[in-house]
Order: structure tokens, then C-alpha cells, then sequence
């Protein structure tokens, strides 16, 4: 039995995949008169997140390009080492750098990248890479019938019908929306635990993006998958996702179950994304007031709060002290990062 069948007959929800404390600085070389200087400067990606990933449920990551929310998909796949922090698969600190011990955690843990055509060969068939997944993993059976097989029941299970007329091809020849198919069933030759899905379908037509993401759904629902959803469109994280994270500027200033994130938003940055989500029922001439300007660099980062340059509630404390996740009472699990709900703030 295989630790999704396991999965579905216990019908659990245990943690399969947590960080603490993750952090991530990509340092920047030296020029000039900088060379002189003794410090390394850097580029703060990813600073102190925590993030915890259930079996059989999905967690979406959520912000504007540049936030950190990719870095962390790559840094739970271990495609980068971490600055600092811990990850722990299925309960066990796992430290992975190459060879066997990172081919043993990737069988585990798969990501779906964000471009489906740049992540397949071009050169190569979709056999070809079905077969090298299953291989690499061990999954390819002991004869060409049960490789045939497994071929079949991979593209059958992200719902390429028939397979036949699939295994032969080459990406071009595939639809956007089929490369992508292509994709998640190479992730699950590794039958793995965790899907790590970097912006999935903003590729795709908007036509079949619902398409992939109900596949997705349909997959965690079968397999009890733990899946994490990285977006910057916070209205598909409310219909796709169990619970949301909110990043800005390589730090999660909002989290909880994505109907109270997505409905009841508490972070003005989170107010800041909705509203300027696209919505048919709010006048074109409405506009709020606040969260003009552009994000901050990253290689020096604003003090306190990261989004108090552009937030139109900053006090003194948010130019100074970072705030914690301070948790509310308006949802299950349901916290802003932000000086507004702190203690003897108003209201």
C-alpha cells in the first residue's frame, strides 16, 4: 500500500510539510569601494516565515510579484539552501543538499513550476519524461508492459484521454493547458506527498485555468495530497485553497481559512490586493485611498513594518518594530502581522 492509499483509508490531515523560521538572503557580489568594507550586503528574499502544510489540504501563498512567495516554493523543494530556519518532513528535521538524500526527499515533495513549456524539453516526447520520472523513482515496474502501464495510468489520472494519442507527442505540439497536465503527472510519477505549485495556471488561458485548478483539487481530494498554491490572484486562493497566507516583501503580514482572509481582510496590504482585484459589482470610478507607491528593495529594507511607506494607517511603532502575528477572533486561525490589532490599539 502506498502512502496515499494509507492516506485515504485513514482519512487524516496530519502535518506532512512545516517550516519555521524560514529565511533566505541571497548575498550580492562586491564593487568598488565596496570591496573595501569587511559586511556582506544581500537581498532579503525571505525572512522568518513559518508555514505548515496538511495532508489532503491546500495553502495558498499569496502577494505581488516579488514577495518571496516563489522563493519559498524553492525553498521547500530545497532547490536553495536556506539562510536559517527548519524544515521538517513528516516530523524529521530534514537537511538536504544532493545526491541520494535530495532524491529521496524531491520523491516526497514535487513542484510544479509556473511556465509548463519551459520546465519540459523540447526535444523530448511526453513518454520521455513520463518514463525518466517513473525510473528515477522507481516506479517503472519490471517489465515494458507494467512501464506501459504506469504510463497509461499517470496520463489517464490527469485526465489526458486516451493516453495513446498523448505519449508520443512533443510540447509543441500540446496545448498550454496540456503541457501543464503533462507536468503535474510528471510530479506524480514520484507519488509524492507534497505539490508544491508555483503559479500553475498564469500561464494558461484564462478558458482553462478553472479546468487545471479543478484537477488539482481532484487530485488532493483522491491522493490526500498536501498542496501549496502560490498566486498573486487572491480571489482564485479563496475558491481553490483551505487556508491563506498573505506575503509582502519576503514576510506573511496575514494568514488564516481563505473565506475570513479573503472576505474579512485585517492587513492593509491584504485590503490593498483585494481591492484592487478586478470585481464586477464595485463602481469602475471607486477607489480607496492608501497603498499608492511601490514595493521596497529588498536589499535595504524598510524598518518595522515593511509595508509602512505605503500604508495609510502607519503609527511611529510600524517605522520601527516588526510586528508580530497577532491573532484575531474572527475566523479559525485567523492573524495579521500588523501594529493596528496589537495590544491597546483602538477598537
Amino acid at each position: 500500500m502506498t502512502h496515499s492509499t494509507a492516506a485515504a483509508a485513514s482519512g487524516t490531515t496530519e502535518v506532512v510539510l512545516e517550516a519555521s523560521g524560514l529565511t533566505k538572503h541571497f548575498p550580492i557580489r562586491k564593487r568598488g569601494r565596496e570591496l573595501l568594507s569587511r559586511g556582506t550586503r544581500g537581498v532579503h528574499a525571505v525572512d522568518d516565515v513559518d508555514l505548515v502544510l496538511r495532508r489532503g489540504r491546500v495553502t495558498a501563498l499569496v502577494g505581488e510579484s516579488g514577495s518571496g512567495k516563489s522563493t519559498v516554493a524553492r525553498l521547500l523543494a530545497q532547490l536553495h539552501p536556506q539562510t536559517s530556519g527548519t524544515l521538517r518532513l513528516g516530523g524529521e528535521e530534514v537537511v538536504v543538499k544532493r545526491g541520494r538524500a535530495f532524491r529521496a526527499y524531491s520523491k516526497r515533495v514535487q513542484m510544479i513550476f509556473q511556465d509548463p513549456f519551459a520546465s519540459l524539453n523540447p526535444v523530448h516526447t511526453v513518454r520521455y519524461h513520463l518514463t525518466r520520472a517513473l525510473k528515477i523513482h522507481g516506479r517503472a515496474g519490471k517489465t515494458a508492459q507494467d512501464l506501459e502501464q504506469a504510463l497509461t495510468d499517470l496520463l489517464t489520472r490527469v485526465q489526458l484521454s486516451p493516453p495513446e494519442r498523448y505519449l508520443d507527442k512533443f510540447p509543441h505540439e500540446l496545448s498550454g493547458g496540456q503541457r501543464q497536465r503533462v507536468a503535474i503527472a510528471r510530479a506524480l510519477g514520484a507519488d509524492p506527498e507534497v505539490l508544491l505549485a508555483d503559479e500553475p495556471v498564469s500561464m494558461l488561458d484564462v478558458s482553462i485555468r478553472l479546468g487545471v485548478l479543478n484537477l488539482l483539487r481532484d487530485l488532493k481530494d483522491r491522493l490526500l495530497l498536501a498542496i501549496l498554491y502560490i498566486t498573486h490572484d487572491i480571489a482564485s486562493a479563496r475558491y481553490f485553497a483551505d487556508e491563506t497566507f498573505v506575503m509582502y516583501a519576503g514576510r506573511v503580514v496575514e494568514g488564516g481559512d481563505s473565506e475570513t482572509v479573503t472576505q474579512h481582510p485585517a492587513h492593509p496590504y491584504t485590503q490593498l490586493l483585494i481591492d484592487s482585484a478586478p470585481d464586477p459589482d464595485r463602481p469602475a470610478a471607486e477607489d480607496k485611498d492608501g497603498g499608492s507607491g511601490e514595493p521596497p528593495s529588498l536589499i535595504d529594507p524598510p524598518r518595522g513594518c515593511r509595508f509602512n511607506p505605503r500604508c495609510p494607517f502607519a503609527m511611529d511603532i510600524c517605522r520601527t518594530e516588526v510586528p508580530p502575528p497577532f491573532p484575531l477572533d474572527d475566523g479559525p486561525g485567523h492573524f495579521a502581522a500588523c501594529w493596528l490589532y496589537g495590544e491597546g490599539a483602538a477598537g
